[in-house]
């Protein structure tokens, strides 16, 4: 990855980014357990967007990972992933959110959570937070009880330097987060660098 800048998402925070087809997005965990929560929208109409649902059913497993692609909610491609040095993330539960945080941790001083941070990353391609869906949840270790249905949110597999490569199959706008529940990062929050690896025209 020596030929990509990369930049850094401070704990806590999001950025959004524009990828044009082919586009390569590598997504680093630079000091390991720290998820990173990610959506897309097709940049021509944002109304067709990232799908758990979609994504799960075609690959027919729950842990999608190299190899697998990542479905809109219109069944078109819009990621490939081409490289994956940890194996383990989540396309099952919500980002987090300040009413998440009252829930599960009691907590009072209204952080905005990956919801709100994807949400304001977002604001300027008009996307607000209502239609922030289910994210990709890069890193994020959930575990599933076979028999009860059981969910336990893990601290995350991930290493320092642990990154995944998404090729994308459409020009998108995408939003990562460094994320800020406590429960999906072992209870310390750090940050994420992100690089893009344009096509050649």
């Amino acid at each position: 990855m020596n030929d990509v800048a990369l930049e850094r998402i401070p704990p806590c925070s999001g950025r959004a980014v524009e990828l044009g087809t082919a586009d390569e997005l590598i997504v680093i965990d630079p000091m390991g357990q720290q998820v990173s929560d990610l959506t897309a929208f097709a940049r021509d109409d944002t109304a067709e967007y990232l799908s758990s649902g979609r994504s799960i059913d075609y690959a027919s497993k729950l842990w999608l990972s190299t190899g697998d692609v990542l479905y809109s909610n219109r069944s078109r491609p819009m990621f490939t992933i081409v490289e994956d040095t940890c194996g383990r993330h989540d396309f099952t539960l919500t980002p987090c959110s300040k009413r998440m945080f009252e829930l599960i941790y009691g907590e009072t001083e209204g952080r905005p959570g990956c919801e709100g941070n994807l949400a304001s990353a977002l604001a300027p391609y008009g996307i607000g937070t209502d239609r922030i869906p289910i994210a990709f949840n890069i890193f994020m270790n959930v575990a599933f009880d076979a028999i009860t249905g059981a969910v336990a949110v893990l601290p995350p597999l991930s290493r320092a330097g642990d990154s995944i490569r998404l090729r994308a199959e459409m020009p998108m706008v995408v939003a990562m987060t460094a994320c800020s529940a406590g429960q999906s990062n072992n209870f310390s929050y750090k940050p994420i660098d992100f690089g893009i690896r344009r096509a050649r025209a």
